[in-house]
């Protein structure tokens, strides 16, 4: 699996709405035709999507930005601008998403699974939308706003039926190369494999996935020798194939190997304990009339002369099976953010305050307070929201500033404005 990468950075950022026109009909014959600007078109969102033929987060190495389409702004004769295109990004099945803070926001564990990263920007309405009894010719309209954006963090954990665990040079690589077609790099030293391999077992009427999960040494679960970046690929895996070398190098016996591996797991994650698994010893080729080999009572197998490959590849397909029947198909699990509602006023200094809350936000930044009459629009929105009656309950005074997402407003009776920070 060359160009292998596991954990990756993510900025994801939603398309900017279009803004809304101002425009009146001017035709012949047509007087005081009246306010026809059209709406600016919605941007478009950022989906992820689990897709089974993407097998790593390479991509996201040297280009973690991913962007979607803006909308096109309105136009005269009430003409709506078009929606920016959403863009859909392609994950491997299995990737976690996190946020800066490192909460899970989502887990896409099967092809098709979908998540919205992040949400396109409203488009502005169109000065035809405010047209009124007591307005009969707005010369204003509203911004688009902008589209969500954020970093987000990617963690690939690989799905596969069995994963081989066991400690450096075993044999996982020479094994997953005999019963499958994966190509792994094979030395005879330490740490030949740096990076998870996935094999297709095909054995009589049986098919699974085994995965080659780097060696494990002593002091993994702490995080010694990349122990969390290989014991991640572990955790989807519905059994595990403990490998022990039947002729270690450093003389530990197949028993102490079997006990330091499973401690390793348990210390990482004690669930893992409760997996059906299978001992195995390899290497019987190279270990016959050793003691250690003696010694060891479960299945044993050389994957340079075949041996015991069938005894192994049989109960290997019979646990997965047991384990597949018993699980289920698993559900994508995906953090749904509710709307904001209302809003809050919060003091920031002595004569400073802060009105938080998506509503009050959208009202400013939507608008063009450069106009007068859509200053006072929006200072009319908000007294209809209960902001200047919650601001003087709060305790503000005349000429106090008050922040509203990026603008800047003096409060007197009324919320006149500063400046847009």
């Amino acid at each position: 699996m060359p160009g292998f990468v596991d954990v990756a950075q993510c900025n994801v950022r939603g398309g900017d709405g279009g803004a809304g026109c101002v425009s009146f009909r001017r035709e012949a014959h047509v007087p005081r035709g009246g306010p026809d600007g059209g709406d600016g078109g919605k941007g478009g969102d950022v989906w992820f999507r689990a897709n089974r033929n993407v097998a790593s987060l390479l991509a996201f190495r040297d280009h973690p930005h991913r962007k979607a389409g803006s909308g096109t702004h309105g136009s005269g004769k009430k003409l709506h601008g078009k929606r920016g295109s959403e863009l859909v990004v392609d994950v491997p099945e299995g990737t976690v998403v996190r946020d800066r803070d490192g909460d899970v926001l989502a887990d896409l564990v099967r092809h098709g699974d979908r998540w919205l990263a992040a949400k396109g920007g409203q488009g502005g309405r169109g000065n035809a939308r405010f047209l009124s009894n007591a307005r009969r010719a707005p010369t204003f309209a509203e911004q688009g706003e902008y589209g969500e954006e954020r970093w987000l963090q990617l963690e690939l954990k690989l799905l596969a039926d069995a994963a081989l665990v066991g400690f450096p040079n075993a044999g996982k690589s020479t094994l997953i190369a005999a019963v499958s077609a994966a190509k792994p790099k094979i030395a005879d030293y330490p740490f030949t494999t740096l990076e998870p391999n996935l094999g297709v077992v095909r054995f009589h009427e049986h098919e699974f996935v085994l995965a080659d999960i780097p060696g494990l040494i002593e002091g993994a679960a702490e995080g010694r020798g990349l122990g969390h970046q290989f014991l991640r690929h572990v955790e989807r895996a519905r059994v595990l194939v403990i490998l022990c070398d039947l002729a270690p190098v450093d003389g530990r016996a197949p028993a102490e190997q079997e006990r330091i591996l499973l401690d390793e797991l348990r210390r990482y994650r004690p669930e893992l304990l409760a997996r059906p698994r299978i001992v195995v010893g390899s290497k019987t080729d190279v270990a016959a009339g050793s003691a250690a080999a003696g010694e060891f009572s479960g299945l044993r197998i050389s994957a340079v002369t075949h041996e015991g490959l069938d005894a192994f590849l049989g109960a290997c397909a019979t646990l997965v099976e047991e384990a597949r029947a018993a699980e289920g198909e698993p559900e994508p699990y995906v953090v749904i953010r509710p709307e904001q509602e209302g809003f809050s006023v919060v003091r920031e200094g002595e004569h400073e305050w802060r009105v938080r809350g998506r509503p009050a936000e959208r009202a400013v930044a939507l608008a063009d307070l450069t106009n007068p009459d859509a200053m006072a629009y929006v200072q009319q929105k908000l007294a209809r929201m209960g902001v200047e009656r919650a601001l003087a309950r709060a305790g503000a005074a005349d000429g106090d500033v008050v922040r509203i997402g990026a603008v800047e407003l003096t409060y007197e009776e009324s919320l006149t404005r500063v400046s847009r920070s």
